[in-house]
């Protein structure tokens, strides 16, 4: 009888023993997701935690201690705000492709006589001060004054002061050579109703090589332009082509202009103008476009007369590349600003655009709160 009790007594200890076991596993694996394991822990850390895990039985407690540990390392690493990691925080702009400086850009303004005083001279007080080394201007009269000022950066091209393509064509004409006798790496053109921002205009072009082919700027149409190219013995031939409006401005690198040499150095820009009956700002896009096969390269960081400039904020304006005023819709076409000036003071307010970026200029009001 006794006996038959302990044969009793033991299956059931084993019965109890095999039912805890169980009860344990289950709660092991539940302690255990595997399926949560984030991306951050790598397989061999969860491989070597497993293997640890059988090949130490005895030490469950320990093993698993060390797979949360490093699942808690993890979702730390996870949780880490936008830039508090070793590496350096990435930045919203790309890394520049070439270290340039503004003394590798010619920037060439062109103007007529007639306003060297109501435009030109706005222009000097503002960013051409800050970037005169940088800077030619081509006109079409002698003006001592102006000479006083900028010396041999004062260029007299000859052109007619007629604001006709065959006039236009030939100051670009002018533009171009002077560019190429440079040595600089980037042609820039803009006209004397811009303010350039020299600063954002080296930033931008630092994107670029400028032993690649490049022709950067804004189209003033929402559409290729429509030209006859003319091939002589009374043969045309239809051209459409995009071309960046001189009236924002635009860029060439050097890689570019040399290609287009045979068709814009010495007189046969206004030869290859003629051949399509367009100004100098549509014959630089067909040179490139069309002659040549390169691509114009968009950027809404160069602005007309012919936008609306009141969509540029104030914020947005150290970004901006070049900014331009006259007349949109028969009203008043200017930045949005409140300023150093009143716009009885400053019409165009390039005053006010160059205090906002240049407050040590020594005639920008002190402490002005914009």
């Amino acid at each position: 009888m006794l006996k038959n009790n302990g044969k009793k007594a033991a299956v059931s200890a084993a019965c109890t023993l095999g039912l805890c076991l169980l009860l344990l596993a289950l709660v092991l694996q539940h302690e255990h997701p595997r399926a949560q394991v984030p991306e951050q822990v790598s397989q061999e850390d969860v491989t070597g935690a497993r293997s640890e895990e059988q090949a130490r039985a005895g030490s469950e407690k320990k093993g698993f201690s060390a797979y949360f540990s490093t699942l808690t390392r993890a979702r730390r690493e996870v949780a880490k705000p936008a830039g508090s990691s070793s590496a350096p925080p990435a930045s919203g702009d790309p890394p520049p492709a070439e270290d340039i400086s503004v003394d590798d850009v010619f920037i060439a303004v062109k103007t007529t006589k007639k306003f060297h005083q109501s435009r030109l001279k706005l222009l000097l007080d503002t960013w051409i001060s800050r970037n005169a080394q940088q800077t030619y201007v081509f006109t079409d009269g002698e003006d001592e004054e102006l000479k006083k000022k900028i010396g041999g950066h004062a260029v007299n091209t000859n052109c007619s002061a007629a604001h006709s393509r065959q006039a236009l064509s030939c100051k670009m004409a002018v533009e171009y050579d002077k560019f190429i006798e440079s040595g600089k790496k980037w042609f820039c053109h803009v006209d004397d109703d811009n303010y350039v921002n020299v600063r954002a205009l080296v930033k931008h072009l630092s994107q670029y090589q400028h032993t690649q082919d490049m022709y950067i700027g804004k189209p003033s149409l929402d559409r290729p332009i429509e030209a006859t190219e003319r091939l002589g013995d009374n043969k045309m031939k239809p051209v459409n082509f995009w071309f960046a409006t001189g009236g924002a401005g635009f860029c060439v690198s050097r890689g570019l202009a040399l290609k287009m040499s045979p068709w814009a150095s010495g007189g046969h820009f206004m030869n290859t103008a003629e051949k399509i009956r367009l100004p100098d700002d549509c014959t630089i896009g067909y040179i490139v476009e069309s002659v040549l096969g390169v691509r114009l390269t968009r950027s809404n960081l160069f602005h007309s007369h012919l936008e609306n400039l009141q969509q540029v904020t104030r914020s947005e304006i150290p970004k901006q590349i070049t900014l331009s005023y006259g007349m949109f819709e028969n009203k008043s076409n200017i930045i949005s600003l409140k300023g150093a000036f009143s716009v009885e003071d400053d019409p165009s307010r390039f005053k006010s655009v160059h205090c906002l970026l240049y407050p040590d200029t020594p005639w920008c009001p002190p402490q002005v709160a914009f």
